[in-house]
Formats: C-alpha cells, sequence, structure tokens
C-alpha cells in the first residue's frame, strides 16, 4: 500500500500489560500506508482504567486540532467499554477530528462510520440501562435483607437525644456524633416529633 499523504495524521497505541509493546499496533498503522506525524502511547494501561488515567490518551485529546486525522488499530484502543469509546469518538468528532478504525474498517466521518457511531450509541444506552437496571435489582435485594443502602447512618436519634439532655451545644454536638450542621437539624426536627 502507498503511503497516505496527509500532513495531520496522528497515532493512538494502547497495551494493557508490561508484556505488551504498541510496538505492533504502531507497525500496523505504518504499514497501512499512513504517514504518522505524530504518537500518542498509554503502555500498560487497561482498558478498564478511566480515560482520565490514561495519560496518553489525555494528552492526544488535548492536543488534536479540527482537520486532523487520528489513526487507531481497533475502536476498543479508545476506552472500556461502549459508553467510554463513544464518548472518546464524540469528543474528538466535536472537535472536527477524523477517526480511522484499521480492525473494523471504517471512518468514523463517512456515513457508514457515523452508522457504526449510531449503532455504538444505542449500545452505549443498553449498556446504561443494563447497569442500572442491575444495580437497582442489587440494592433492592440488599434492602429484602435488612441491609442500609444510602449514606451511612453516622449517628443515632438516641445519641443526639442524650446530648441534648445533658446541655450540650449543638456546635458540641455535631463534632461529638461527627455530624454535619444540615444533619443535626434535621435529627433535631425529628426527635422533637
Amino acid at each position: 500500500m502507498g503511503h497516505k499523504i496527509m500532513n495531520n495524521v496522528i497515532g493512538y497505541a494502547r497495551v494493557s500489560t508490561k508484556e505488551q509493546t504498541v510496538d505492533n499496533q504502531k507497525q500496523q498503522i505504518t504499514s497501512h500506508g499512513y504517514s504518522v506525524r505524530k504518537w500518542f502511547t498509554d503502555e500498560a494501561v487497561s482498558g478498564s482504567v478511566e480515560s482520565t488515567k490514561r495519560l496518553g490518551l489525555k494528552s492526544l485529546l488535548d492536543y488534536v486540532r479540527e482537520g486532523d486525522v487520528l489513526v487507531i488499530t481497533a475502536i476498543d484502543r479508545l476506552g472500556r467499554n461502549t459508553i467510554d469509546v463513544l464518548s472518546t469518538i464524540t469528543k474528538l468528532s466535536d472537535k472536527g477530528v477524523k477517526v480511522i478504525s484499521l480492525r473494523e474498517g471504517v471512518d468514523l466521518s463517512t456515513p457508514t462510520g457515523m452508522a457504526v457511531i449510531g449503532i455504538m450509541a444505542s449500545l452505549a444506552q443498553l449498556e446504561k440501562d443494563l447497569i442500572a437496571e442491575r444495580r437497582k435489582a442489587g440494592i433492592q435485594r440488599a434492602q429484602s435483607s435488612g441491609v442500609h443502602c444510602g449514606r451511612p447512618i453516622k449517628a443515632e436519634m438516641t445519641d443526639l437525644e442524650r446530648l441534648l439532655s445533658e446541655g450540650l451545644s449543638p456546635k458540641e454536638i455535631m463534632e461529638k456524633l461527627g455530624i454535619s450542621k444540615a444533619t443535626f437539624y434535621r435529627m433535631k426536627m425529628k426527635s422533637e416529633y
């Protein structure tokens, strides 16, 4: 394949473990004829790590400008799940960056690429809905077993009532119970009923 002459080609490669290197991904991109002007990499960084902790990706997002072309070996290099990948692609698209993924054989700025993004958006929404559904089911299961869900209860009403009866000031009670002013007054109102 001949060189694809573009002055604005950026490459990104990520590998999950120390045993792997980004060299294979770099070689794949250049063997497809892309002459990469600047590389960004994340080595020994799992896709499950938040994108904000992938410093190569973070630097890439700060660096790219409208008209740049980002070439990756596979869409999954950009994130840990569909939601994360879609978020990264959206950020790039909003900046006017064209994204080309070799494995999927798709230029995400074309009509076909936009269809892929649409499918990914649907899958991301499904993923979010399933996560929310599992979370809700887990909370219901825990509550039915008598487990308290939500913020931890730091102080009991009986502690508040005892300290009030001892004549401590609200400030002293808040410090002793480790509660905020809002929590103190909310508990105080409940104890008065």
